[in-house]
């Protein structure tokens, strides 16, 4: 017998060979079956019914901005922050490629740079301690 001639085995992950027709009130009685039925896994304390759930959401007002004036002050915060952190990041570059081509002067230069950088950025952190 040839592969063509042979049946084909039907896997648990194959679809079944033919759908039954459902339409609501079905002359199939097992297509008319109660959801508890058909689902016995589902229980009427799964999800929604169980009466220890109290709060099913983040509450009222979520996705709204509580405090809008608060949350200004921290993205110009962050702003500033990143400005000298890419500062910085640019500012190492310079001195790196100072100290390599042996111009110590312009590398101690960029380093002080550096350390001021980082103290700006310490002054930020510590402008506000209530926002940490």
């Amino acid at each position: 017998m040839s592969d063509a001639q042979q049946p084909r085995r039907q896997g648990p992950w194959d679809p079944p060979a033919e759908y039954p027709e459902y339409h609501p009130g079905s002359a199939r009685p097992e297509l008319n079956r109660p959801v508890h039925e058909r689902y016995p896994q589902i229980r009427p304390t799964s999800g929604y019914g169980d009466p220890r759930v109290r709060h099913t959401g983040p509450g009222p007002g979520a996705g709204t901005d509580q405090e809008p004036e608060r949350s200004s002050k921290l993205t110009a915060r962050l702003a500033l922050a990143m400005t000298a952190v890419i500062g910085q990041l640019w500012g190492l570059t310079v001195v790196i490629d100072a100290w390599m081509a042996g111009n110590t002067g312009t590398a101690w230069w960029g380093s002080g740079f550096l350390c001021l950088s980082f103290l700006v950025v310490l002054g930020l952190w510590l402008l506000d301690p209530k926002d940490r």
